[in-house]
């Protein structure tokens, strides 16, 4: 058939609706046809009657047919561009296809985009054709001509999503699906173009409404097919919710979730009206939350992360869980991409960093993350620095505020409680609650700060863990985070200058409750942490160091008196100690991960004590945490806590009147031969004999080398 009698064939064929098949036969026929015309007129008259097809658009397959449309253009454009290379090469033969340049193809396409079709139609032929002629490596059309195209695609994009009064709103998936696959080849001149401020709902509904993520209603169709068997739960891959979820996945604006947040980002950073950012957060926690309801009314959220092998069949621990964890976190990342841009212009913008809105945005901010954090929590999801850089920024900006930190912490206090709430989600809001509750002390009055941090957090101070099968001293893994954030909050408020009447009371308590929890609920380093800042508290300058001067000696013989008796087996390896930035993480002061017994991280506890104990109560108890080193069990431990001795004593932890004393007791009064070879300090060695009445420091032949 030839080209003019295919053109008639494929006109006529367009005024009624079809089947599939001869629908898929109208797509292919136009796609050939726009690739083989010579007549630019009849290329322009082609696309104008495309646009307004009883044939195409009488369907009503929705996004289907956007994105077939966008294809359609974009393979002709590439075959257009190829068959003028091929003709280059073989100059003197005739060109294959319709013998069109790219310029001339494209502005004839372009001519064809008239007032019969809708703009937003319009839209996706332009980003076909700029799809097809420059994405990749193509460069196709002549300077000139593509600015004209992506001037096009900038003013079609304009006149859709502008309010025009009478005439029907534009529908949003088509806008943004369009423009989702043009953005990225527009020049920033061009981007600037861009209405964003009419851009922004747009294509937020495009990516939450019915085109998008249906604002999360898959999560809540999951439970009805999740089956009991052998007392497990079954999730197949035949189930509808399943199925759903897999079609929901190749959706074309679920599929390019990351470039659409992408361009939600970038209409949030240059729009004008601050009310249109505030509106998006809105949304956003309108959302979050409503995943959050649906994933708590499934009883899968009753698992447990350490549990799921257990409860969990085969099938759906290899196949269904992980899809839709998988899924959830692309949701996960889409969202926290498009806060951060909210959270980086609130920085700059002076309408959202005003005192009266800043607090608004940075709260909406953190209840929109705590919805998610069923999501961001597992297996360290939040661990990427867009997450990190939203979280702590909008922190940073509530500390500011005392009563907005007080009516958010509020907002998401947890249920009082007596025990560890059983609900493996209550645990996880918890942990976020007291994650944030740590960073918002040093602005809330000390009523709210015991109201607000200290009691919520004596449940996991306070409450023993649910036994384990291996161990009914232990913890769960799972808990650990809880009981150690539950650590870290209690001393974030005890540490702030405001609050001394309120450390005197609670320290004692706290101290009680520290030694009650290592090791079972806590790791090494999060005690040799705790334990310092409790010291560091209690000493000069902090208030609470003049009703309470004793406390910290008495605590230190509390741990002096434990090393004897403490623990000698190996202690489970703590994740956060290798990545923690905390000099003191690891016996020997290294960045990796050192083995340690409960009996070394006592002692390792004495000397990280050293530098915040008054100076002339100092000199003893290195004394004593010499002695203690040589009670450790183990070769390796012991040598591991003797560097981190001398650690202290070179490293700067120190002030300039204490490390005085340090050197003095480490040169002249037998520090060395305590800490390295466990000699007593009036005797050099134990036994007694005639090297007993030798002077302090005299030249002794060693029996064996120093280590260190």
């Amino acid at each position: 058939m030839s080209i003019d009698r295919l053109l008639t064939t494929v006109l006529q064929l367009y005024q009624d609706v079809h089947d599939d098949a001869r629908t898929e036969q109208i797509y292919s026929s136009t796609a050939a046809l726009l690739a083989n015309l010579s007549n630019p007129l009849n290329l322009s008259l082609l696309t104008s009657q495309l646009l307004i097809a009883p044939a195409i658009w009488g369907r009503r397959d929705g996004m289907r047919t956007c994105y077939r449309i966008i294809s359609i253009f974009n393979t002709a454009a590439i075959h257009v561009r190829r068959n003028e290379l091929e003709k280059d090469q073989k100059k003197g033969q005739p060109r294959a296809g319709g013998g069109l340049g790219s310029d001339a193809w494209a502005a004839a396409v372009l001519k064809g985009a008239d007032d019969q079709s809708g703009r937003w139609q319009h839209l996706l032929v332009f980003s076909g054709v700029l799809m097809g002629m420059e994405s990749g490596e193509r460069r196709s059309l002549s300077r000139s001509m593509r600015d004209t195209v992506e001037r096009a695609v900038v003013t079609a994009t304009n006149l859709a999503i502008r309010n025009r009064g009478p005439e029907p709103p534009a529908p949003s998936g088509p806008v943004a699906l369009a423009l989702n696959y043009a953005f990225s080849l527009l020049s920033e001149s061009s981007r600037a173009g861009l209405d964003c401020d009419a851009l922004v709902p747009v294509v937020l509904r495009a990516m939450l409404g019915g085109d998008g993520l249906q604002d999360g209603v898959f999560l809540a169709s999951i439970d009805q097919d999740v089956r009991q068997a052998e007392q497990r739960f079954m999730w197949l891959e035949n189930s509808p919710s399943y199925l759903h979820l897999k079609q929901l996945e190749q959706r074309p604006l679920v599929a390019g979730l990351g470039p659409l947040s992408t361009l939600l980002s970038y209409a949030v950073q240059h729009a004008r009206n601050s009310a249109v950012v505030l509106q998006l957060q809105d949304d956003l926690v309108a959302f979050t939350s409503g995943l959050l309801q649906y994933w708590q009314a499934n009883k899968l959220s009753e698992l447990d992360f350490s549990e799921e092998s257990i409860f969990l069949t085969p099938e759906t621990l290899q196949t269904t869980w992980p899809a839709l964890w998988q899924f959830l976190k692309r949701i996960m990342y889409a969202v926290v991409s498009v806060l951060h841009s909210i959270i980086a212009r609130s920085l700059l913008d002076r309408h959202l960093k005003h005192h009266t809105v800043a607090p608004t945005v940075a709260t909406k901010t953190l209840h929109t993350l705590r919805n998610l954090y069923f999501i961001s929590s597992r297996n360290g999801s939040d661990a990427f620095q867009v997450y990190t850089f939203t979280y702590l920024t909008s922190l940073d900006i509530l500390s500011r505020y005392g009563p907005a930190s007080a009516s958010f912490l509020r907002s998401i206090l947890p249920q009082p409680a007596t025990a560890i709430p059983p609900h493996p989600l209550h645990r996880t809001l918890d942990l976020f609650y007291l994650n944030t509750a740590e960073h918002l002390p040093l602005n809330l009055p000390p009523q709210d700060c015991e109201a607000l941090i200290i009691t919520p957090a004596t449940t996991y101070l306070t409450t023993p863990p649910p036994p384990t099968s291996s161990s009914s001293s232990s913890a769960p893994s799972a808990l650990v985070p809880l009981f150690e954030a539950a650590h870290s909050a209690v001393l974030a408020a005890l540490s702030c200058p405001h609050n001394a009447a309120l450390t005197t009371r609670v320290v004692p308590f706290y101290a009680d409750a520290l030694f009650a929890s290592f090791p079972a609920r806590i790791s090494p380093r999060q005690f040799r942490l705790a334990f310092r800042t409790i010291l560091q508290i209690l000493g000069p300058p902090f208030a609470a160091s003049w009703e309470q001067a004793e406390l910290g000696e008495c605590l230190l013989e509390i741990v002096r008196y434990r090393v004897p008796t403490a623990g000698r087996e190996i202690l489970p390896s703590s994740p956060a100690s290798s990545s923690s930035s905390d000099p003191h993480a690891t016996a020997d002061g290294s960045k990796g991960e050192a083995e340690v017994s409960e009996q070394s991280t006592l002692v390792l506890t004495l000397i990280d004590a050293l530098p915040f104990l008054r100076v002339e109560i100092l000199e003893e108890w290195m004394t004593l945490a010499a002695a203690a080193v040589h009670e450790i069990v183990g070769e390796r431990l012991r040598e591991g806590v003797k560097r981190r001795f001398w650690e202290v004593l070179v490293s700067g932890e120190m002030d300039v009147e204490r490390a005085a004393v340090a050197v003095a007791w480490w040169g002249t009064k037998g520090g060395r031969e305590a800490v390295l070879f466990g000699k007593g300090i009036a005797q050099s060695q134990q036994g007694g004999g005639e090297e007993a009445f030798m002077m302090s420091g005299a030249i002794v032949q060693e029996g064996r080398e120093s280590r260190l």
